[in-house]
This record gives structure tokens, sequence and C-alpha cells, in this order.
């Protein structure tokens, strides 16, 4: 074995070696004068060749450097969790949901008129349903499905209100901010079914004054990106 870590110098002064075997030789190298002494001169000579092989970049790079940084996104995108609703997660959804329509008003509201709840188990069926999952106070679960512009919308765990205020569902897209409804039970689960404009990307709850507001007066308690 000592003859065998006896070739890793050169492998281990350019950094070329595995983990285990960088540690294995880092052991050898306590006990071996000789190794220490070509592994110094290794990483010496390597030093001078670089100097030797090195150039002045082009007075353009930095331009060109600068101009990518521009370009180039720094961070990646924030994705929202999406999954696709197996029959189990169905199942659990279902129970979920009409336990909590039993105990909540459901509001269907869209662009401001009230409208007949759609069938819960409509949505959860489509093919294409998906649940998201939401950001913030309490735990908020979103039920998507864009085949037929429909949500159903569960949050539990939010924290209880007075009696003059009521937590609203806003639909946010690129025409702005629109009314899902109210979450007016005090139940721990609250649901809301919505229509789903095509536009819509991002779901928010807000804390208004009993009645509803126009448009979002607090700052979103819920957030929920559907992009």
């Amino acid at each position: 074995m000592t003859a065998e870590l006896h070739t890793l110098t050169g492998a281990y002064a350019l950094d070329a070696v595995s983990d285990v075997d960088r540690a294995e030789f880092e052991r050898h190298l306590g006990e071996c004068a000789a190794c220490r002494e070509e592994v110094a001169e290794l990483r010496a000579t390597g030093a001078r060749l670089a100097v030797a092989a090195a150039a002045d970049p082009p007075p353009e790079l930095k331009l060109v450097v600068l101009a990518e940084v521009a370009r180039t996104r720094q961070l990646p995108p924030k994705v929202p969790v999406i999954r696709r609703l197996s029959r189990a997660k169905t199942w659990q959804l279902r129970v979920s949901l009409f336990g909590a329509a039993a105990a909540a008003v459901v509001a269907v509201v869209v662009f401001g008129v009230a409208r007949t709840p759609a069938p819960v188990d409509s949505v959860l069926s489509a093919p294409d349903a998906s649940a998201i999952q939401g950001a913030g106070e309490g735990h908020a679960t979103l039920v998507v499905s864009r085949s037929r512009n429909q949500a159903v919308l569960l949050a539990s765990d939010l924290p209880a209100l007075d009696a003059g205020h009521v937590y609203q569902v806003w639909l946010i897209g690129s025409g702005g901010a629109r009314s899902a409804g109210l979450m007016t039970s005090e139940a721990s689960q609250r649901m809301l079914v919505a229509d789903l404009p095509p536009d819509v990307d991002r779901i928010g709850i807000t804390v208004e004054p009993a009645g509803g507001s126009a448009g979002p007066t607090t700052p979103a308690v819920t957030r929920i990106s559907l992009v």
C-alpha cells in the first residue's frame, strides 16, 4: 500500500484525487518526508507553469462579460410546488373539502357576481387537476383545473379574526386583483370554490373589514403562485 501511495504525489499536488485517496495520502504525508518534499516541489512547478502560460485578457472581454451579466438570471426562478393528484390524494382532499363544506360558507364569485357553487368533485376529478401549496399564515392547498377554469381553495389554521374582519380571497393576474369571495367560517378549515379566469397567475388571502373590500387593503397573509 505504501508503494502505491508514493505514486499519488503528482495527482495530490494537482488536487486530482478522490476524497478517500486524499485522506489516506494525507495520513501518509505525516509519515513520509520524501513525499512531502516531492509534493511541495510539484506544487511550485505547477505554479510556475501557470504563470508562464498566463495571458492578458483582451480589452473587450470586460464589456462582453458585463453585457452577459445584464442578460443572465442571477437567481433561479421560484417554482411553486405543483403535484398531479393521485387517487389517494384525491380521496384525502375530498374528505377534507367536504368536511369543510359542511362547516363553512362556500362562495363562488366571478368578477364580483355570486354564482351557484361548482361541484367540488368536478374539480378534483378533472384530468389536469393539480394541487399547489400556499406560503404564509396557516396551511393552504389550491386544487386547480385549467381545463375547467375552476379552482378549490382549502385553508386551515388561519389566525382567528374578530367580528369586524373576514378573510377575503383574491384572483390576481394581468387584469389586477379580483375578489373570489369571503372565507367567513370560524371553523378550523375554510373552503372556497371559484371560477378561474385564464389570466390569473396568483391567489392571495387578505384580512378585510366585515363584508369585504372592493380591492385588497392589507398585505396577503397567504399567497399561492400558479406559475
